[in-house]
């Protein structure tokens, strides 16, 4: 069985149709340049080993700085979403800082993912919080961070894993999804634009990832 025998076009096209309809599907246009707050070197390397595989399969470069913003990922793991209002300059890369944090609170939210793009569209920067309340301190390092980093290396759609999660499991070892790792390799194809809001855009994207099987 390959990639495309378990994924459809229109399987493609749900995972970048937002709740309001739209399409929109995007790629980064830039090397990541990750940084990590709030956690110990064994999980530093952990993270550092999710962007290292998920960049390899995109075929896509990392990078120690961004020459515009230093870093263009950034990865904060904390206790309390108040805690990010004490981060310095924070709140000059995230618009409305304030009453994010204060509306993230309220719904006792765990996550939340902040994107921001280029003139082109393409994804430029990512930003990525992780309240570790008592769900999230439950899984596994190593899962977390490959979920966290495959969410982020395209603009999904907002419901795109709200029912199963982009991960699988061989054995013991935390794995992306077949079907979401074919989807991530062709939407890197340099062939194709870093940008579409055109659905049919998921047909190119199932095309190419039967031409990029072994045989093909």
């Amino acid at each position: 069985m390959t990639q495309t025998d378990t994924i459809t076009p229109e399987d493609i096209a749900a995972l970048f149709t937002r709740s309001d309809g739209s399409f929109f599907c995007a790629r980064w246009g830039r090397p990541i340049a990750p940084i990590v707050f709030g956690v110990e070197d064994a999980t530093l390397s952990v993270v550092k080993g999710a962007f290292e595989a998920v960049c390899a399969l995109a075929g896509h470069g990392m990078a120690e700085t961004d020459t515009e913003l230093g870093s263009n990922f950034m990865v904060f793991f904390f206790r309390d979403w108040p805690e990010l209002l004490d981060v310095p300059n924070l709140d000059r890369l995230i618009d409305g800082l304030g009453a994010l944090v204060a509306r993230l609170d309220a719904a006792e939210a765990n996550q939340y993912r902040v994107f921001r793009f280029d003139e082109s569209g393409a994804i430029r920067a990512c930003f990525v919080f992780l309240r570790m309340d008592d769900a999230l301190s439950k899984v596994p390092a190593e899962e977390l961070a490959l979920g966290q980093v495959a969410q982020s290396i395209l603009c999904w759609s907002d419901t795109a894993f709200s029912e199963r999660s982009p991960l699988a499991w061989a054995g013991a070892t935390t794995v992306l999804r077949p079907d979401i790792a074919g989807v991530i390799r062709a939407a890197y194809d340099p062939v194709l634009p870093a940008v579409s809001q055109d659905p049919s855009h998921a047909l190119r994207l199932f095309a190419r990832m039967a031409a990029q099987l072994p045989d093909a």
